[in-house]
């Protein structure tokens, strides 16, 4: 997932882990309840929209909140409220901000449920409640959870959080050290508090659970530290762990059995997870789950991605490696596997294939697919069948080099040759990086439209594989793998891309790599925030920029809109720049003191003029 070092300034890793005002212009184209989410609105999904295009899984709960990470469990990031559109956008306002307390990168996403927002910062993981009802936003509560400072030193790549879901009338969220905690989302209550990673061995947990049928699913991190990486449900109401499938190791810890129907015969046979790795080198394999979960009621089915295979150095590994940088369905009752499919077979660029897995039934060749899309690391867009695994078609949405294409019979990548790593030599210039043309930056969909709106990353890099040794909660990385621009003379790029033919639409070249998500709206207006601190609204059609404003801060994080108690639309955003592209491989972003002497990245070496370390939640309406 991230490189020992990060451009010519050889950022190091262990010793980097150990250790506001505003202005706007216009621009041009340079409800506390008992329950969990609720489909209370069938827009989006009761009927097709104007495109043939419709989202598989209904909005959670009322239009005007959003109670869950991506806004409802097909991913899609889309919202019905249309009072902000093309006409009126260019005139947004700050309505209200708040800051957070907290530096470090701001990823996810706040959750708005009943005239009451939900914020949860990174670490220490500071929740908030505020107070939409009233003027000037106060906390209706504040919660510090316990939390074990050496998280700090076992995250790889920064102390972020993605977020928290709704339902039960309880706050859930994962803390940085391996624990998920409910909170009662009326007091502000712990409610109950489970360990789920064992940080002694480098697990953390940085990301966004979902809740379904009465189950917390959540997932692990540490696939740079040897982790055996995994997903387990916990029950809503106790915290008591329900079931634990490992993403690596035999086929009962897989949890593979006889509903297991894999597409691909390749990906068919006993204990692949075992025999498609030397040795016991699976136990330090890595393909953990520190990215987005979605859900199709209809199927019963989960999809989650797996992160690399551990460590970087393929020689250390060879055979297939599965199934790291993967995408893998679960029955949502047990945790048994349904399908796999391996995005990158053998990975050995640092391809985690964690990002989101958006559902939603698309007209291709004349025929309704029930589709899973897919923007992975590796730098194609997969649009699959959700159903089965089948890939429908993969083809490349940023500049890359690394493969010649996707082979539709068996859906493995055609590898070039001169762009595999080899142990102890640079292989120059492989694009895109172990960045991805996309990373944890979630795109969103419109069924107006039947576009997608992807946030993407524009870097190469140079990678040297080294031989390493595993030891329990350090770095097992093996590798060097310092980063530049890629072609074409920017780092970053907003794009609209059509899943049914596999085609760009439009893009928003950026001088830094679009870090933070999408917002797709009815109003036919999609917002996203940028590495140096702009805040975007955009023609979800043409792409033209309607609007922008300067929130001091990078965005990492993604938007959501809700409706305000007084039925205006509203949109939240957070700026705080951090992860990867904070910590990592950024310039001098943050304000430490002239004692700090760890190195800065010099991948953005300019960035610095832009923006530094912040933690502000931004709210804006018309």
């Amino acid at each position: 997932m991230i490189g020992d070092t990060r451009g010519a300034g050889a950022f190091l890793l262990v010793a980097g882990l150990w250790a506001c005002s505003a202005g706007e212009k216009t621009a041009t184209n340079d409800s506390l309840s008992n329950s969990g989410p609720q489909a209370t609105s069938t827009a989006a999904t009761g009927t097709t929209g104007p495109s043939g295009a419709r989202i598989a899984v209904a909005h959670a709960g009322p239009p005007g909140e959003w109670q869950m990470p991506a806004g409802d469990y097909a991913s899609s990031r889309y919202s019905e409220l249309s009072s902000i559109t093309p006409q009126n956008a260019a005139n947004l306002k700050v309505a209200w901000a708040f800051s957070t307390g907290v530096l470090r990168g701001h990823e996810g996403q706040p959750l708005v449920v009943a005239n009451t927002m939900y914020v949860v910062t990174p670490y220490p993981n500071v929740s908030y409640a505020i107070d939409l009802a009233q003027t000037g936003q106060p906390l209706k509560w504040k919660f510090r959870p316990e939390n074990s400072q050496q998280a700090i030193g076992r995250a790889c790549c920064d102390v972020v959080n993605r977020g928290a879901a709704y339902a039960d009338g309880k706050i859930f969220y994962n803390l940085l050290d391996g624990h998920t905690i409910a909170v009662d989302a009326a007091t502000g209550n712990q409610v109950w508090r489970t360990k789920m990673g064992d940080l002694s061995r480098g697990e953390t947990i940085t990301m966004a659970p979902i809740v379904v049928k009465g189950k917390v699913i959540v997932g692990s991190s540490g696939g740079e530290m040897g982790v055996r990486g995994w997903i387990a449900a916990l029950d809503a109401a106790t915290g008591k762990e329900v079931w634990r499938a490992y993403n690596i190791g035999p086929d009962r810890d897989v949890k593979v059995g006889p509903k297991f129907k894999t597409f691909y015969a390749h990906d068919r046979g006993k204990d692949l997870g075992v025999s498609s790795w030397p040795g016991d080198t699976w136990k330090t394999g890595g393909g953990a789950v520190w990215g987005w979960l979605s859900y199709d009621p209809a199927l019963n089915l989960i999809y989650h991605g797996t992160s690399n295979p551990g460590p970087w150095n393929e020689n250390q590994r060879t055979g297939d490696n599965k199934w790291t940088a993967a995408i893998l369905a679960r029955d949502a009752d047990t945790g048994e596997m349904v399908w796999a499919f391996q995005v990158t077979p053998h990975d050995m660029w640092d391809y985690d294939a964690v990002n989101e897995n958006i559902l939603v039934d698309l007209p291709i060749k004349g025929r309704q697919r029930k589709a899973l899309v897919h923007f992975d690391r590796n730098g194609f867009a997969y649009t699959m069948d959700r159903a089965t695994g089948e890939v429908i078609l993969a083809e490349p949405f940023v500049p890359m080099n690394w493969s010649t294409g996707v082979d539709l019979t068996t859906g493995r990548p055609n590898v070039v040759e001169s762009k595999k790593t080899v142990q102890d030599k640079n292989v120059k210039d492989i694009c895109p990086s172990l960045e991805g043309g996309k990373n944890q930056q979630p795109a969103a969909f419109s069924p107006q439209t039947g576009l997608f709106y992807v946030p993407t990353n524009n870097l190469c890099m140079d990678f040297q594989a080294r031989a390493v040794t595993y030891i329990a909660g350090t770095p097992f990385i093996g590798g060097n793998a310092p980063e530049k621009g890629g072609p074409g003379g920017y780092r970053g790029e907003f794009i609209a891309w059509d899943a049914t033919t596999g085609k760009k639409i439009w893009g928003i070249k950026e001088p830094y790599p679009v870090w933070g998500g999408a917002l797709a709206t009815a109003g036919g207006v999609v917002f996203y925030g940028t590495l140096d601190g702009w805040f975007k609204a955009v023609d979800a059609r043409s792409g033209k920029v309607l609007w922008q404003f300067k929130v001091g801060s990078g965005v990492v994080g993604n938007p959501v809109t809700y409706t305000g108690p007084d039925g205006k639309q509203y949109v939240a955003i957070y700026a705080g720049i951090g992860g990867d592209m904070g910590l990592l491989i950024a310039g001098d972003v943050a304000a430490n003191l002239p004692y700090d002497v760890r190195e800065r990245g010099t991948t953005l070496p300019d960035i610095s003029r832009w923006t530094s370390w912040g933690g502000e939640l931004f709210v804006f309406s018309l």
